[in-house]
C-alpha cells in the first residue's frame, strides 16, 4: 500500500491536531508536519517533503493561503495543495485555484470528504467539495466553446492527461494541446483546476465526476 504524506497548515492548534489525529486513522495517510502559518510551512516543506499540503486560506502573518500556495508550488511543483476554508467564497476559491491548488474543501464538510480530496489530487484529479459543486452547477454558459472543445473540457476537468484525451477522442496530442489552450482562453481561466470549476458551472461534468 502506498502511503500519502501530508502537511497541515492551520493557525488553530486544536484544529490542526484534530485533523492530524483523524487523517492518521487511515492507513494510507501519514501527517509529516504541521505549520501555523504560510511562513512556517515554507521554512519546513523541503525537510518534510509532503505529497499534499492541507492549508487554511485565512492565516496570520505576512502571507495568506493564496500566496502561500503560489510560493509552495514555485518551490515544490510536485506538491498538491488542498485549500481548507471555513466559508465558501467563489473569488477566493478561484484565487487559490489560480495559484495552483488542486482541491477546495470546507471545514464543515462530511468527514469522508477530506481523505477523498487528498487521494484525488495525488491521482492528478481536481477535487471540489461536493456541496460547493452543487452550488456552482449550472451557474454559467459556455456558448463560445465548440463541440470538440466541450469534449476536451469534459475530459480535462476530471484529470485526464493530454495523451489520455487524445486517445479518447482519436486525435493527436498536438491537437489536444491546441484545444486545451482554446478552452482556457475562452473560459478566461489559467489552469485545469479552474477549468474544472467552469465545467461544473456549464454542466459538462457533475460533482460526482470530480469527487
Amino acid at each position: 500500500m502506498n502511503v500519502i504524506t501530508v502537511a497541515i497548515v492551520d493557525d488553530h492548534r486544536v484544529v490542526a491536531r484534530s485533523l492530524k489525529a483523524y487523517l492518521e486513522t487511515f492507513p494510507d495517510l501519514r501527517v509529516v508536519g504541521m505549520a501555523a502559518s504560510g511562513e512556517d510551512l515554507l521554512e519546513q516543506i523541503s525537510s518534510w517533503r509532503p505529497q499534499v499540503v492541507i492549508q487554511d486560506l485565512l492565516m496570520p502573518g505576512g502571507i495568506d493561503g493564496i500566496e502561500t500556495t503560489r510560493r509552495v508550488l514555485a518551490r515544490e511543483p510536485a506538491v498538491r495543495v488542498v485549500a481548507l476554508t471555513a466559508s465558501f467564497d467563489e473569488a477566493r476559491m478561484m484565487g487559490v485555484l489560480r495559484a495552483g491548488a488542486s482541491g477546495y474543501v470546507r471545514k464543515d464538510a462530511d468527514p469522508e470528504i477530506l481523505p477523498a480530496a487528498i487521494r484525488a489530487v495525488v491521482a492528478g484529479r481536481t477535487f471540489i467539495d461536493p456541496a460547493i459543486g452543487r452550488h456552482l452547477a449550472g451557474a454559467a454558459e459556455a456558448d463560445e466553446l465548440t463541440a470538440r472543445e466541450g469534449d476536451v473540457l469534459r475530459h480535462l476537468a476530471v484529470g485526464a492527461s493530454n495523451r489520455t484525451i487524445a486517445a479518447a477522442l482519436n486525435v493527436s496530442e498536438e491537437t489536444v494541446k491546441t484545444h486545451v489552450a482554446n478552452v482556457l482562453s475562452k473560459l478566461q481561466v489559467e489552469n485545469r483546476a479552474q477549468a474544472a470549476v467552469q465545467a461544473l458551472k456549464v454542466g459538462l461534468v457533475s460533482i460526482d465526476d470530480l469527487s
